[in-house]
């Protein structure tokens, strides 16, 4: 019987690989990236204990067209402007089995151009 949803097997199987290595701890925690087809969010996040330090995401910033880069970056500057407040400099990027490319990517270059370091 073949899968119905291949795309979302192949990304959880990504996904896997990468928690494998990449653990939140409080010196430095996971920032984690999801992006559905109508926006995008970022949490960062405390393995250890299991606590989300700061979040951020479109839903929250009211962007008229949460899907684009733009957006995106919005996201990353506010989620970069609340871990500075949280106190955290530097995370461990988890982009959560997606491709490091468009959105994701300008998320990532929003975060570090506001001071957190990957």
């Amino acid at each position: 019987m073949q899968n119905r949803y291949p795309k979302l097997v192949r990304r959880r199987r990504r996904k896997k690989g990468i928690r494998k290595r990449i653990i939140g701890t409080p010196e430095r925690p996971r920032l984690s990236v999801y992006r559905s087809l109508k926006h995008t969010y970022a949490q960062v996040i405390d393995d250890l204990s299991g606590r989300t330090l700061a979040a951020a995401s479109t839903v929250q910033q009211r962007v008229e067209n949460g899907g684009n880069t733009q957006a995106a970056e919005a996201v990353g500057n506010a989620l970069a402007e609340r871990a500075r407040e949280a106190g955290i400099g530097k995370v461990c990027f988890d982009r959560n089995g997606f491709r490091y490319h468009g959105r994701i990517k300008a998320l990532a270059d929003a975060v570090r151009k506001n001071g957190i370091e990957f």
